[in-house]
């Protein structure tokens, strides 16, 4: 079957703008410009059938991110598969928290629980070079896509497999620990909307009250944190409150949460005494 852009374009009840995002896709260095200027540019029998095969996927709900294989966080493009969680803009606040309130330019020692995509270690390591980056996550297939990305954007990050510091046996003494670990409650309606739907379960909800990661996060921070370091967490608009007790039972000082672009907890953080 072949088709001319326009026909593309209208062909399918997709957005103009997604629909335009899967055009170049399929059809690398096609631009925005080129599409305008001509409209009656055939696509080829396989950029054709790529394209209707994407459209068809994402009518039935599948994120854009999966289907065009990356999303940007940071200002950087990092690639995501199904078997990773698509980095979203919140995360962007506990990376800034990060840079804030560590020494950027010192060699501190940085840990990522649950790493994913990599997206958060990967750009602390990018944003501060100095950093002595490493990851841990439960799924092999997540630290593929890690650590693809962190070679494709030239970041040092140290990966290990495993259930958050289990694969860290015997070391300790970290500047920052930072997570976005599994925090939505097990029967929450969202695991069945949008494009949640598309995702691990395992990365998004810990199949317990949203709780159960963060608790044992926070429970071992203080036995790997050096003096004077941070442990910051993302977690759910309605999980500041207990999120910050948990900080606080843990021993941890300077507990506060940072709001989100919505005005929503979305970061909440704590650090060890300095002795």
């Amino acid at each position: 079957m072949m088709l001319t852009l326009a026909q593309a374009l209208r062909c399918h009840p997709l957005p103009r703008l997604e629909a335009r995002m899967l055009l170049q896709h399929v059809r690398p260095g096609l631009t925005h410009a080129r599409m305008i200027a001509d409209p009656d540019l055939q696509l080829t029998e396989s950029e054709a059938a790529q394209f209707t095969q994407l459209a068809q996927r994402r009518l039935q709900g599948e994120p854009m991110a999966y289907l065009l294989g990356e999303r940007e966080f940071y200002g950087r493009n990092f690639r995501v598969t199904p078997a990773v969680l698509i980095p979203r803009p919140e995360t962007e606040h506990l990376v800034e928290a990060a840079l804030q309130r560590v020494a950027a330019v010192a060699p501190m020692r940085v840990l990522d629980l649950g790493c994913g995509s990599g997206a958060i270690a990967v750009t602390l390591a990018l944003e501060a070079p100095v950093w002595q980056v490493q990851a841990v996550d439960l799924s092999a297939a997540a630290l593929e896509v890690a650590r693809g990305n962190a070679e494709q954007l030239g970041a040092v990050v140290h990966f290990h497999q495993g259930s958050w510091y289990q694969p860290l046996a015997g070391q300790g003494d970290f500047d920052l620990i930072v997570s976005n670990p599994p925090y939505i409650e097990q029967h929450d309606h969202h695991l069945d909307e949008g494009d949640v739907r598309f995702e691990p379960r395992m990365a998004l909800t810990d199949e317990s009250d949203g709780l159960a990661c963060l608790r044992e996060i926070i429970a071992g921070a203080p036995l790997r944190l050096k003096p004077g370091g941070w442990v910051m967490l993302e977690h759910g608009y309605d999980q500041g409150e207990a999120v910050r007790q948990l900080l606080r039972q843990a021993g941890l000082q300077a507990v506060e949460t940072l709001l989100d672009l919505a005005g929503l907890d979305r970061v909440s953080l704590g650090r060890k005494a300095v002795a």
